[in-house]
């Protein structure tokens, strides 16, 4: 009985941990409220788990990290693999990491090539 009790009691943290784990990553606590706009060079582009990403490079600020929703949610919007390249310009709308060192956004909105895409548009706060 004790070892029955001891498997579920140990499962029970280990899935606590995981869960825990995942909701820090994909949660939006390390990102500020506001919104700001950052315009710049597509340096490196990532589409695939667990967030697709672009490292864009801007003029005064150098490079960011920017996070797109995880891949389907990224695809929902209809950001896809030919969507944009490296050397594309990109304008990207999003909530700053609240580390002021650190040059991380997560992107609600992306455009490029002409064309918008909403990654999150329930986020999208407007002026």
């Amino acid at each position: 009985m004790m070892n029955l009790y001891g498997r579920f009691l140990g499962g029970a943290i280990f899935t606590t941990a995981i869960v825990s784990g995942a909701a820090a990553h994909h949660g939006w606590s390390w990102a500020e409220a506001d919104q700001m706009e950052l315009k710049g060079v597509i340096r490196e582009l990532y589409i695939g788990p667990p967030h697709p990403t672009l490292d864009v490079e801007t003029a005064n600020d150098g490079l960011w990290r920017v996070e797109l929703g995880n891949p389907r949610q990224t695809e929902r919007s209809g950001f896809v693999h030919g969507s944009a390249k490296i050397g594309d310009e990109v304008i990207v709308l999003g909530n700053r990491s609240t580390d002021p060192s650190e040059k991380r956004l997560k992107a609600v909105r992306i455009a490029v090539g002409g064309k918008t895409f909403d990654i999150y548009p329930e986020r999208i706060k407007t002026n």
